[in-house]
């Protein structure tokens, strides 16, 4: 690796709700770290104290518990503390970090899904969140129908999102092949539908060739 790659960033797994993104975040860490490198697992919302907190409140209870600009403002003060308190010190630190979900989720669910529109979102993000980017996104792309039958095998209290159904759903994965397409050089789209381990070597092959680390 080149001293450029060698530099810790934040890596972020995105998608539809029972996309993967939990199992596939896991196995990368655990690939990370048997390749010696220092690594941290979040989430969002969540990843510190005070946004664990705010956690309960966006993704349990009823649907109409709040509407979409309620929604993208408890998140973002969830990411706040998250970014605050987790996450750059972990990268000032030389670790990197992986996180299941960030901003893009926001955009997908809030901005497009939810039909706030990308502006107001990216106003909001760049209050909370200014310039910082993460240096990668993966988004594991899978149908919703099957997603959302992955989701409720699952089960849990945390069901809140998929509680808003298939058709919102949909619009959320559109949303992420949206971003994808306008940033291709920080995103990648990783096909969701095949084995674990099939997802798993994919996402490896792309951390390869965009940051150099040889998992």
């Amino acid at each position: 690796m080149t001293e450029e790659t060698q530099q810790a960033g934040l890596i972020v797994f995105e998608g539809v709700d029972g996309a993967g993104k939990g199992v596939q975040s896991r196995a990368l860490e655990q690939r990370m770290r048997k390749a010696g490198l220092n690594v941290l697992l979040t989430r969002e919302p969540g990843g510190s104290e005070s946004a664990e907190l705010i956690r309960q409140l966006i993704v349990e209870g009823e649907v109409d518990r709040w509407d979409d600009i309620s929604e993208l403002l408890l998140i973002y003060a969830a990411r706040r503390s998250h970014l605050r308190e987790t996450i750059l010190p972990a990268l000032a630190n030389g670790t990197w970090v992986i996180s299941d979900r960030f901003a893009d989720s926001s955009r997908a669910f809030q901005g497009i899904a939810g039909g706030l529109g990308l502006p107001l979102v990216e106003q909001i993000h760049q209050l909370v969140v200014g310039d910082f980017v993460p240096a990668m996104t993966l988004i594991i792309d899978l149908d919703p129908a099957l997603s959302l039958q992955r989701a409720e095998a699952r089960g849990g209290k945390e069901d809140r999102f998929e509680q808003k159904g298939l058709e919102y759903q949909n619009k959320v994965r559109k949303g992420f092949l949206q971003l994808a397409a306008a940033s291709p050089e920080t995103h990648v789209v990783i096909d969701g539908s095949g084995t674990i381990e099939t997802v798993e070597s994919s996402i490896c092959e792309a951390l390869e060739q965009r940051l150099g680390l040889k998992l």
